[in-house]
């Protein structure tokens, strides 16, 4: 049988609880409709994390993307939901959520949004010669 959309964002724990580490995915196929015109949307979903306890299943975020396909959204209502979503089930040391739409009507958008633990602070860059 044939995988459906779904909103049950699945997890596994982290690997590496110990040390902070960034996960980074690119989903250059989400699509959502306008809710003004019902035309379709397209973006490319980025997603940064650094994890805490849980990582998010790969297979179960897939689908997840998928649910918005017929969903009628703003652009950033749609990228601060995903935000929401994921802090929520995994409840990372951090996250960053970008969303960058194909142009329609002559206007590019991008929308950026960002969750942070409280009292988590970053590491230091480390800056090699």
């Amino acid at each position: 049988m044939p995988s459906k959309p779904s909103r049950a964002l699945e997890t596994f724990n982290n690997p590496s609880p110990e040390r902070d580490y960034t996960i980074r995915l690119t989903i250059p196929e989400f699509t959502c409709l306008c809710p003004m015109t019902g035309q379709p949307d397209f973006a490319t979903l980025y997603v940064d994390y650094v994890p805490d306890a849980r990582c998010v299943e790969l297979k179960s975020l897939k689908l997840y993307v998928w649910s918005f396909r017929d969903e009628g959204a703003f652009h950033e209502a749609v990228s601060n939901r995903i935000l929401e979503d994921l802090a929520a089930r995994l409840e990372p040391r951090f996250l960053r959520v970008r969303m960058v739409f194909a142009t329609r009507g002559g206007i590019d958008t991008t929308v950026i949004c960002e969750h942070r633990a409280s009292g988590w602070i970053p590491p230091e860059p480390v800056s090699l010669p």
